[in-house]
């Protein structure tokens, strides 16, 4: 490749061996990392992208169907790309994949029950890859459909990335939790990967769900991952699928 423009950052050369549709989407990835375009966004056409870094158009657009394929951006019909964000609708609960018996899904109410700055502990720290007794963020919440409660979550940030995160903050915003982080905090969740068992509910928990002590639960534990597959978020859900059940695909 002619181009020095894809090579113009000294301290991450795109390797010579990967393809050059895979540098471009680098490229672009780097940049939506950095900030040049926010969430919800538009990102500059293919054929501008392709000037800019004087390849095919061809190649740019291989490039943006993989970023859309990771859910980093969205195409939308006669309107242009643009950068994906948890602010919308159909990408709010990507990552809660609890369902009702009917399938249909649904808004649910969110709950907080308080927000904590607490010293990291060593299983916290080691999800998060920060060192323990470092400055980390509890939260806890419910979750509820129609007035019953679903889920309750105990979700840990690095303190350091959510620096004057209060309970009064979000409190205050309306919209999805990870729109707030990407907006105020500027922290976007890219992907995520989970464990899951079952077990059963203990008094605490059975109290906060609304279910008798032993009840079956299922625990979700996820784990959030932003660009760079750096962790922000660690969290621990306990669901009451007694009218919901847990849906995923595989592909």
């Amino acid at each position: 490749m002619a181009d020095a423009s894809v090579h113009d950052t000294p301290t991450e050369p795109a390797p010579s061996f990967s393809p050059l549709y895979q540098q471009i989407k680098a490229l672009i990835t780097r940049e939506l990392q950095a900030g040049v375009w926010k969430p919800g966004e538009a990102i500059p056409s293919e054929l501008e992208l392709a000037a800019r870094f004087k390849v095919s158009q061809g190649t740019v657009r291989k490039a943006i169907d993989e970023l859309a394929a990771d859910n980093l951006v969205v195409r939308r019909q006669g309107k242009g790309t643009f950068v994906a964000t948890h602010a919308e609708q159909h990408i709010q609960y990507r990552f809660l994949r609890l369902m009702p018996d009917d399938g249909v899904a649904r808004s649910m109410e969110r709950r907080l029950i308080d927000c904590r700055r607490l010293r990291a502990p060593a299983d916290v720290a080691r999800a998060l890859a920060v060192k323990t007794g470092d400055a980390v963020i509890q939260l806890r919440r419910l979750l509820l459909s129609e007035g019953r409660p679903v889920v309750l979550d105990e979700i840990w940030l690095p303190g350091a990335l959510f620096k004057g995160l209060t309970a009064e903050r979000l409190a205050d915003y309306k919209g999805p939790m990870y729109g707030m982080f990407e907006v105020e905090f500027g922290v976007r969740m890219i992907r995520a990967e989970e464990k899951i068992r079952a077990l059963a509910a203990d008094a605490s928990v059975a109290e906060w769900l609304n279910v008798a002590p032993g009840a079956p639960l299922l625990s979700v534990e996820r784990l959030s991952f932003t660009y760079g597959d750096r962790p922000v978020e660690l969290r621990r859900g306990l669901y009451q699928t007694e009218q919901h059940f847990y849906r995923n695909e595989l592909s």
